[in-house]
């Protein structure tokens, strides 16, 4: 695996990871809720969801790998099919990113570490959008010819490390700005500028060619 995959492979996880979905909306949920802290041990749990589903996905990797020029082609346009989705799903959006903020209940316990870890683990295992992501993207960034673990724990070691930050970024960002989350102007434009980024790295997979073994 070279640089150029590795920067590739990088850019688009950061796009995917950057875009709202339900891990965001969960640490921005217990950072408004329960305070900035406890959105890390959500953010911690989502990781260990995103490397379980990682492994799953790399387990079937060695097989289609080594297959034949039709179906790398399959999955490549599954990949980019799934990106142009993403894209188009993003730029058509038109609700604010945080619909309704957490009501002040002082009195409400709040949730174990354990509880909201075990919470985001099991938003990220049963979240197709990152199920997808792994299983129809992470063969387009394998190099055949290099043994197949190394580049599983660096590319799910990236992955992983882009996600707590970014959920740790937003958990922050609640925290700090509260208002703007809820306006749907606001909320339009980011949609509009991660919808077309997602559509140009689709168009950048569909040219993509099967290295050989």
């Amino acid at each position: 695996m070279d640089s150029h995959s590795i920067l590739a492979f990088t850019l688009v996880a950061a796009i995917a990871i950057a875009s709202p979905g339900p891990a965001t909306l969960m640490a921005i949920n217990n950072s408004l809720a329960h305070g900035q802290r406890s959105a890390i041990w959500s953010s911690l749990g989502n990781a260990s969801g995103l490397f379980c589903l990682s492994a799953a996905a790399m387990l079937g990797l060695g097989a289609l790998l080594a297959s034949s020029e039709m179906l790398f082609n399959a999955v490549k346009i599954i990949g980019a099919g799934y990106l142009f989705y993403l894209g188009i799903k993003q730029l058509f959006k038109k609700d604010a990113m945080l619909q309704n903020s957490p009501q002040d209940d002082s009195k409400k316990a709040r949730p174990t570490r354990l509880k909201l870890y075990k919470s985001a683990f099991l938003t990220a295992v049963t979240n197709p959008k990152a199920t997808m992501f792994f299983t129809a993207l992470f063969p387009q960034f394998i190099d055949q010819g290099a043994t197949l673990l190394p580049q599983f724990l660096i590319l799910t070691s990236i992955f992983m490390a882009l996600s707590v930050t970014s959920l740790t970024l937003y958990a922050a960002l609640a925290s700090r700005a509260k208002g703007v989350l809820t306006r749907p102007a606001f909320s339009r434009w980011v949609s509009r500028v991660v919808g077309s980024t997602f559509i140009g790295f689709g168009a950048a997979i569909l040219t993509m060619r099967r290295q050989a073994a």
